[in-house]
């Protein structure tokens, strides 16, 4: 795992640290993971849904 250094406000952290001391993350690191792993899938899911369309012209 590689390490990366990153600023983000002071108010997202802040929802960050919430949600780790309300057990939803085991800690910050976790959570911002897990935030990523989701930007990353929902971008795939949009590539997928682009392909699709793209084919369905090609099916007409």
């Amino acid at each position: 795992m590689e390490r990366v250094t990153l600023r983000i406000p002071k108010q997202q952290i802040e929802e960050v640290e919430r949600m780790v001391d309300s057990g939803e993350y085991p800690n910050r690191s976790e959570a911002i993971r897990s935030a990523v792993r989701d930007m990353l899938n929902e971008q795939e899911d949009t590539r997928e849904s682009s392909e699709k369309r793209k084919r369905s012209w090609a099916k007409v």
